[in-house]
């Protein structure tokens, strides 16, 4: 399954909308088949979130977006994955 990286402009307004958008994401990823989100990370300081998901296609990602109401303001398939482990 490919794997993406989403750049969201949004920034939470608190941990409790935080929350109820995690819950609803998670929610439309169960309704939705090949749809994954594996982890996000937030950055207050860029007004930014990134999240990483596995998807069928982009059109996956910003359909699930749609359904829960948040930006998909850049969707990056990723090629190819690499960490220090791989160079030592």
């Amino acid at each position: 399954m490919p794997v993406y990286i989403i750049e969201r402009n949004m920034k939470p307004e608190s941990p409790e909308q935080l929350a109820e958008v995690g819950k609803l994401s998670a929610a439309v990823c169960d309704d939705m088949e090949g749809v994954v989100w594996v982890r996000s990370y937030v950055s207050e300081a860029e007004g930014k979130v990134y999240c990483e998901y596995e998807a069928p296609n982009p059109e996956a990602i910003q359909e699930h977006a749609r359904r829960v109401g948040i930006p998909a303001d850049k969707i990056s398939e990723v090629s190819m994955e690499i960490d220090p482990s791989m160079f030592r």
